[in-house]
Order: structure tokens, then sequence, then C-alpha cells
């Protein structure tokens, strides 16, 4: 593990680069566009875009890496990102916003990949999980290392765009400068979702309700927390929270799915989501305390409901077709990313902001319902082999 580790040292530090930036600005984008005049349905616009453009990723990301290699891709797709976040202090406009983050989400969807099938690639049935799992922590420390600028200076100057850009571009260079071997390049494949349904119809339903939760936090909460005025340092702290817990909570959850049918720990994971989502509902003009405390606890389970069900299908379908299956996934991901927050913007425009996680909620107790009544009509699964355990992307 240790010798695995330095191997991939260079790509580790390209990866806490390139989400510090991402984690930067997935915050930023909606809580400037709050604070310059965006309606709630505008941010839930924006946020679409970005899941779009990821949903197109999917498909176009194996011919570019087939064509370019990973490196060059990696350098590509990085100097989109700093080009496109430089646009947004520049163009005010709706449709810009929208067009400059669907390319963010379009780049991301191939940067994910590449970092993480250099990654898988390094990992054998011995240390998949633990590697995974340390790859989830780097991922969530650099979200809240990029969290933590909103405090250094003002959200709607230049400053914490070039931020981001500078964070995206200085990822190049462990990855240009690694003498690790690239992964081989990606064979042509195809989604398989018909396989899928037949072998592990929560892959389907609870992947796309996911995308349809978390894709509409990402996208509207931090502009939630600014229309509560309590400031930017404030959205900095709470998605902080969230984003602490979710580097803390899938090794543990992870271990004890392990142990048992993970269909009980999807079951109870959603539940306990639900739950803190419910109490982010009904607190209203909460105390900044008691937002850090309830995203705390969201950010505990919301996150591990997406390795978990992947595990699920892994379990099910075996890893032979490895690929195609985590690219179904990530493709079902982004379809109910694309709706969630256009879907919640809009309940939020007409029945006020609370509806954010009143509709969060409702996706969570249909994972748990339907979860629980696969649970009735089919017995556990018979294991294959570890399954990886990668950390669903955020907006």
């Amino acid at each position: 593990m240790p010798a695995v580790l330095l191997t991939l040292a260079p790509v580790l530090v390209a990866v806490f680069l390139m989400i510090s930036g991402n984690g930067l600005l997935n915050t930023l984008v909606p809580l400037k566009a709050a604070m310059i005049g965006f309606s709630q349905q505008d941010i839930g616009f924006v946020g679409s875009a970005y899941f779009l453009g990821m949903f197109a990723g999917t498909w176009m990301t194996p011919a570019i890496v087939r064509r370019a290699g990973h490196t060059r891709a990696f350098a590509a797709y990085a100097a989109i990102v700093a080009v496109a976040t430089l646009g947004f202090p520049v163009a005010s406009h709706l449709i810009a916003w929208c067009l400059l983050r669907a390319a963010i989400g379009f780049c991301f969807a191939g940067l994910y990949t590449i970092v993480e099938s250099w990654i898988s690639s390094k990992a054998d049935s011995g240390n998949r999980g633990r590697l995974l799992a340390f790859y989830n922590v780097v991922n969530f420390m650099g979200s809240a290392f990029g969290q933590q600028w909103l405090r250094i200076a003002d959200p709607k100057s230049f400053q914490l765009f070039s931020a981001t850009a500078a964070f995206v571009m200085l990822s190049l260079l462990p990855m240009a400068m690694t003498r690790a071997e690239p992964p081989p390049l990606p064979p042509k494949g195809r989604l398989v979702l018909g396989a899928m349904l037949r072998a592990a119809p929560i892959g389907i339903v609870g992947i796309t309700l996911v995308g349809l939760a978390n894709g509409t936090f990402w996208s509207l909460a931090p502009a939630y927390i600014e229309k509560m005025g309590l400031g930017p340092t404030t959205v900095a702290s709470f998605m902080t929270a969230v984003i602490v817990a979710s580097a803390l909570s899938p090794y543990p959850i992870g271990k004890l799915s392990d142990r048992i049918d993970r269909r009980y720990v999807i079951a109870a994971a959603s539940a306990l989501a639900m739950i803190a989502e419910i109490l982010l509902a009904v607190m209203g003009q909460a105390t900044p305390i008691a937002l850090y405390v309830a995203g705390f606890f969201l950010g505990t389970m919301q996150p591990v409901i997406y390795p978990l069900i992947t595990a699920h299908v892994f379990d099910r379908m075996g890893t032979e077709k490895g690929v195609a299956i985590s690219s179904t996934l990530l493709f079902l991901y982004c379809a109910g990313a694309v709706v969630g927050p256009l879907l919640a913007s809009s309940l939020m425009e007409h029945f006020g902001q609370a509806m954010l996680f009143v509709h969060n909620a409702g996706a969570h107790l249909l994972i748990l319902a339907f979860v629980v009544w696969r649970i009735i009509v089919r017995p556990a699964p018979q294991r294959v082999e570890p399954a990886p355990t990668n950390p669903p992307p955020t907006a």
C-alpha cells in the first residue's frame, strides 16, 4: 500500500488541487448568482447546465482519451475549465453562465474519469477499498480547502474566480511531471441499462434519485444559505461541515456494508439523510451553529449512498464490464442531477426556500421505499469481489 501511494502521489496531489478549485467554484457560482440578482429558478438552470455538460462528457470522454491519451486529455480539459471559469465575472447573462457551467461540467466528467481510472489501474483486490477510500478523503479535503477561500475575498470580486482557475491549472504540474505509467487506453464501450435493470434495478432507480438529490444540494444549497442573510462566511462554514462529514463517513459505513446485505445499509443511510433534510426544512431562520450541526449530520449520510449502490450493482453484475457499469451509473446520476435543480428551484420559487430540503427528503424517501421493496422480493446477492467505492461527483 505505501508503495502504491508513493507511485500515485502526483495524481493525488493533482486531485487535491483540481478539487480545491472545483469545490470553491461549486459554492461560488450559486452564491454570486444570488448576490447579483438571479432568481432561484435561474440558479437552478445554471446548476442543471453543469450536469447536462457532465452528462454529455460521459459519452465523449472515452473517445477523447483514446485519441489524445490520459495526460494530454487531462491538460486539455483543465485548460478549458480555467478559461471558462474566468468568463463568469466578465459575463453576467443567464445564457452565458449556463454555457460556461455546461463546458465545465463536460470537462470535469473527463477529469474525474482520467484520475479515477489512473488510480483504479494501480489497485488490486487486496487494496482497492483502502486506495479508493484514500482518494475519497483527498477529494473531500480538497473541496473543504477550497471553501475557505470564501473567507479571504469578496465573492463579488474577480479574485476568487482567478483562484479557481489557478488551482485547476496548478493541477497540471504533478500530472505532467509524474513518471507513473498511465492506465491502458479505454476500449470502446456502451451503456448496460438493460442488463442493470434485470440484475440490479436498485442501480437504475437508486442512482437516478441520488443524482436528483445530490445535484440539487450542490447546485442550490449555497444560494439557500445566502438568501437567509447569513453571509458568505456562514455559507463557507456550512458547506465545509457537509464536506468534512463526507470525508469521514465512507470508510466505516462501507466496511459495515461489506459484512451485511448492503441494501440494509443503503436503506438506513437514505432514512437518516431524509431525517437530516426534514430538520433543515423545518429550521427556518436557524442559528449558524444549528445549521452546521444539521449540515454535518446530512454530510455523513448523503454522499455515501452513491458508493453503496455502486457496490451493490457490482455485487450483482460482477467486474467483467466494470467500465461499462461505471459509465452507466454516472450517466444515470447526471440524468437525475440535470432534472433535480430545475424541479427544486421551481418548487422554491412557488412554495418557499425550505422546498430545497423537502424535495431532497422526498428523493431519499423514494430510495428507501424502493430498496425495502427489493429486500422483500429478492434475497441478498452473492458477492463476486470487492467493488470500487468511487465518491459521487459534486456539482
